[in-house]
């Protein structure tokens, strides 16, 4: 989670929903108190902002998208008072910057560089009084042997200035830091002299976190990216987000600037639910608003890291196809009771898949025993489903449309007749398709154009290997991709090439996970006895349900056989399509089953060498892959979300929702 990059090209991408901006600045290096140059100027107050120039360009604020790269960890600290209280009350209701320091830190270019940036950003705010209430500014100590309450106050002393809100925290003791060191994945090793004794200096390195107000952290700076100018802009990024209806320099009326887009944020976000620290954070729906974009436009040429965009010959893309194929995608009336629609299970806002649910739900609460796929970049994919049953989007859609268990259609027909009747379709499905009109085929034929569409790349990752921007990626994304291409062994199958990166190798492989889900307890995790699942019941909170209850309210979880389901052949058993991992930051739960509800779990997985069975693809093995190596990987599978998904989500916002009774 160390760097989430600013994208470079202005105008691609509108801002999301949020508020206050809580800039919180975590930040490690080595050394002391040495302060020269710049450093000096700052904390005097002498050196004007505007006279220090980035070292690369910073784009205009609100043109980029800063996406949540995870929650923002909680822990106890002190205050410089000595007052105890927790990370997340100093949060409060505000956008913060957080900096893991320590006070006699002897490194120029590490803690006294990052508070020197901090420093100059109080001065660059000065002529701008409408940022700084919503900005606060958080130091940690990670030396609280040494770095004590006292020694925090009379270090903040030196960098005070009035308006911006700067608070220097430490902890009770190491064993009090320690978790939140490593819940921000903050590393800090004491130096030793020849004689093998401790000099009192720590190596790490150095990281600023921005967190937004619902405590998620959006942006992680080292050292190259630490910029005041850069700061300012992200900081600008993330209050666009909550006043979607203006821009930082352009604060005209709200009707000149209703179509500026709130890309994401509707509802609740649920990233970290999984722990105890969650706080809901939600949102009313109707701060929910979109932009359409020219989709269609998008693909010529195709964003940067992706190959053009493969269409068959008998359908040939069309605005009024693409069109229309939106336009039946967000149309709730294309099920059997007019309550689910395509987006139901591929919501924008979340990867174009659902983060909410482990496995699909379909008309009445209907069970679904796989995980929705997200629907970025199937326009390459030459197999379709988890078990790859279909070859073509054409084909593919029925599939949903016609399934008891998902959208109900009892059979082609009815569905045909049904839209025949509702407003409009028919006429727009001769412009798309003159002279063939509504029919099965051109059903499959506009619902696919408009998936093909779906195509998102762009990413810090394709900026650094495929733009030649060399700050694209973070120390800790390039050593994880690194070991991507070598020991962890990962583009054997999520391929990688010299100019585009698909992330799958469109075949199937067998890693274990429906062998352990089939032979295992049914699903779920078995509770303290065997006649228990244990159950999550609120964030952090699990119960150990029997059986026998489970039994009363739900269907047995049923077996999933895989690709052998489609083939009959033994060979096949719990063989899997191998999904690409651009965007996967943005598309958990993970695997066929959503059983895996972290990117660390899915590591963690591959880590064990999968769940072993006589059928396991030889690929599959143990890695022996440290804690920190699997941080880096992390944080590399963290860079693939591509640039442009704030646009796509933007654009499905905008499209119009059918309803039972509605003419159009």
């Amino acid at each position: 989670m160390e760097c989430w990059l600013r994208a470079t090209e202005a105008g691609r991408v509108a801002g999301v929903a949020g508020a206050l901006v809580f800039i919180l600045v975590f930040i490690g290096v080595r050394g002391a108190e040495a302060h020269g140059g710049t450093e000096h100027e700052a904390q005097s107050g002498e050196a004007d902002a505007e006279t220090i120039p980035a070292a690369f360009a910073i784009p205009e604020p609100g043109s980029y998208q800063l996406p949540p790269l995870g929650p923002a960890a909680d822990g106890q600290v002190l205050t410089s008072e000595g007052a105890p209280t927790r990370l997340h009350e100093l949060y409060g209701d505000e956008i913060v910057l957080l900096s893991f320091i320590y006070t006699h830190c002897s490194d120029a270019a590490g803690c006294p560089f990052a508070t020197a940036v901090l420093h100059r950003l109080g001065t660059r705010l000065a002529g701008e009084p409408e940022l700084l209430p919503r900005l606060r500014v958080l130091s940690l100590s990670f030396d609280p042997e040494r770095d004590t309450p006292d020694a925090m106050a009379r270090y903040g002393e030196s960098f005070e200035r009035e308006g911006l809100d700067w608070r220097f925290l430490t902890t009770e003791s190491e064993e009090t830091l320690d978790p939140i060191l490593a819940a921000y994945r903050q590393n800090r090793i004491p130096e030793v002299d020849a004689a093998g004794g401790e000099t009192g200096q720590f190596s790490h390195l150095l990281r600023v976190y921005l967190i937004d107000r619902a405590r998620r952290i959006r942006q992680v700076y080292s050292t190259e990216l630490l910029e005041t100018d850069a700061l300012v802009a992200d900081v600008k990024t993330l209050l666009l987000e909550e006043s979607p209806n203006r821009r930082a320099e352009d604060p005209g009326p709200p009707r000149e600037r209703a179509g500026v887009v709130l890309a994401s944020g509707s509802g609740d976000d649920r990233t970290g639910y999984e722990s105890a620290e969650y706080t809901t954070h939600s949102r009313a729906l109707i701060e929910r608003r979109g932009r359409e974009s020219d989709l269609l436009g998008r693909l010529s040429p195709p964003p940067l890291g992706l190959p053009r965009v493969p269409v068959p010959p008998d359908n040939p893309l069309s605005a009024e196809k693409v069109a229309l194929g939106r336009r039946l995608f967000y149309d709730r009336r294309l099920s059997l009771n007019d309550t689910i629609s395509c987006a139901t299970c591929h919501i924008p806002e979340q990867g174009f898949t659902s983060n909410e649910m482990a496995t699909a739900v379909g008309i009445e609460g209907r069970t679904v025993r796989r995980n929705s796929p997200t629907l970025y970049n199937t326009a390459y994919l030459d197999r379709l489903f988890h078990d790859g049953r279909e070859t073509s989007l054409e084909h593919q859609v029925w599939g949903p449309l016609l399934a008891r268990n998902e959208m109900g259609n009892p059979s082609i027909g009815f569905l045909i007749e049904k839209l025949r009747g509702t407003g409009g379709y028919a006429q727009q499905f001769e412009r798309a398709f003159p002279g063939r009109g509504l029919a099965v085929e051109t059903i499959g034929m506009a619902l696919a154009s408009y998936e093909r569409t779906l195509v998102s790349a762009g990413s810090a990752f394709d900026r650094y290997l495929y733009g030649g921007d060399a700050l694209a990626l973070s120390p800790a994304a390039q050593r994880g991709l690194a070991l991507f291409r070598g020991s962890a062994g990962c583009m054997a199958c999520h391929a990688i090439g010299a100019q585009q990166a698909l992330f799958t190798d469109n075949a199937l492989h067998n890693t274990g996970v429906g062998y352990e889900a089939a032979m295992g307890s049914g699903g779920g995790t078995v509770g303290a006895d065997e006649g228990t699942r244990r159950v999550q019941a609120a964030p952090g909170i699990h119960l150990d349900v029997p059986l026998s209850v489970i039994a009363q309210v739900s269907e047995p979880v049923p077996k999933d056989l895989g690709r052998y389901e489609i083939t009959q052949n033994p060979a096949d058993r719990w063989r899997y399509r191998t999904p690409t991992l651009r965007n996967v930051g943005l598309t958990a739960p993970y695997m066929h089953d959503g059983s895996l509800g972290t990117l660390a779990d899915v590591v963690d997985f591959y880590r064990r060498g999968g769940a072993p069975n006589e059928g396991l693809d030889p690929l599959i093995r143990p890695l022996s892959l440290s804690d920190s190596d699997a941080a880096d990987l992390i944080e590399f599978l963290e860079s693939l979300t591509g640039g442009d998904v704030a646009e796509l989500v933007a654009d499905g916002m905008a499209a119009p929702i059918g309803n039972r009774g509605q003419e159009r």
